[in-house]
């Protein structure tokens, strides 16, 4: 098949911005260079619209209002009006992207169109990303595939996550071999594990950013818990954590996914904001030490990506819960801060060739399924 040249759109749960990334590839193999020591050099320019204050809270209001949500096509209460404002939003920041790498929308082969997630219950069926895929591809004048995990549901899979057929693409391009582990620590945080033998199995492992964000945000007014300084500064209360970790997601057999809302950081309210901080960390890193209870074979080595790779209080935690050699995405070569985005580009090719997206080992659908709606200007 030939290279395409693809757009990929991500609005995360952890509500900060849009990420942008460009990419080439058939659907199956990634159009990359090797550097120094072999590490990949960028796949392509990325970019990122930030969302501002008043934005952040139209996204939450939606997302608070999807809790009523009984059918896909459920739209209460400010749903409309911040789908309204997430397809703009994207389509600015495909709009500024474009000016400013000097490429048009016939340079353009397709969009991934992730959306924002306001609810995701694939116990009921029903995972809804907002966001207009006809109304933005019309804007744009370039193809967009969008409700990428509604395939998946409906196919009986938990429609999460949607990444690791990509990080299987990235980590061949690397010619790495496992026994490996790619942890993409987003709002949620997601794990592709590798065997010795190339087997994948894939699955959520907890929360990610999100608690701790919103902890920081309600104590500190701050964005993030910078470096995990705060985290650093505290002590996490045992007894809080035990207790969390006794949820029953956590005994659950993969393949699963985590609603980010089964958890909040309002469970740590007792708590100073420090002890509260490296409490929610802890959360987050030993939630993924008990990912292994479920690993077919044990990861001698980590790839972090997303936000959380930046949180170096958090990669020190994982260190010492994985007991393995951690690894940032960026240090080899690979983007931490847009791998999400990348992934989406890659996922829409993939739809248009009509390739798999999901599969038993990853979601729990029964076989191996494409899945995404094509828009078309």
């Amino acid at each position: 098949m030939a290279m395409m040249r693809a757009i990929g759109l991500m609005s995360g749960t952890s509500l900060d911005g849009v990420d942008i990334a460009l990419i080439e590839t058939d659907g199956q193999a990634l159009k990359v260079a090797k550097g120094h020591n072999n590490f990949l050099e960028p796949l392509g320019p990325t970019g990122y619209r930030g969302y501002s204050d008043a934005e952040k809270a139209l996204l939450r209001a939606a997302t608070k209002d999807a809790e009523s949500v009984v059918r896909p096509d459920d739209r209460p209460g400010r749903l409309p009006e911040a789908e309204a404002f997430v397809t703009q939003a994207h389509a600015e920041a495909v709009e500024r992207f474009l000016a400013e790498n000097g490429l048009s929308p016939s340079d353009i082969d397709v969009i991934g169109f992730h959306g924002q997630t306001v609810i995701h219950r694939p116990d009921h069926r029903i995972t809804i990303q907002i966001g207009d895929g006809q109304a933005l591809a019309s804007r744009l004048g370039i193809p967009v595939v969008s409700d990428l995990r509604r395939a998946d549901i409906e196919a009986g899979g938990q429609g999460a996550p949607l990444v690791p057929v990509f990080h299987k693409a990235l980590a061949e391009a690397s010619g790495m071999e496992g026994p490996f582990g790619i942890l993409n620590i987003g709002g949620v945080a997601n794990a592709t594990l590798v065997d010795s033998n190339g087997g994948v199995i894939a699955f959520d492992t907890g929360p990610g950013n999100a608690l701790i964000d919103e902890w920081m945000q309600e104590r500190e007014n701050k964005n993030l818990d910078d470096g995990g300084r705060t985290a650093a500064r505290g002590r996490p209360d045992e007894q809080l954590l035990a207790w969390l970790l006794t949820h029953p997601f956590f005994f659950r057999k993969p393949p699963k996914s985590l609603d980010r809302n089964w958890f909040s950081h309002k469970l740590a309210g007792q708590l100073s904001t420090e002890d509260g901080a490296a409490t929610l960390t802890a959360f987050t890193a030993r939630a993924v030490a008990r990912a292994l209870d479920h690993a077919p074979e044990i990861p001698t080595r980590w790839i972090v990506a997303g936000g959380g790779a930046r949180n170096g209080e958090l990669v020190r935690l994982l260190t010492y819960h994985l007991r393995a050699e951690i690894t940032t995405a960026d240090a080899i070569g690979w983007s931490s801060a847009y791998l999400e985005a990348q992934a989406f580009a890659f996922l829409a090719v993939r739809s248009l060739q009509g390739l798999p997206i999901t599969f038993p080992a990853t979601t729990g659908v029964r076989e191996p399924i494409s899945g995404g709606v094509l828009s078309r200007p």
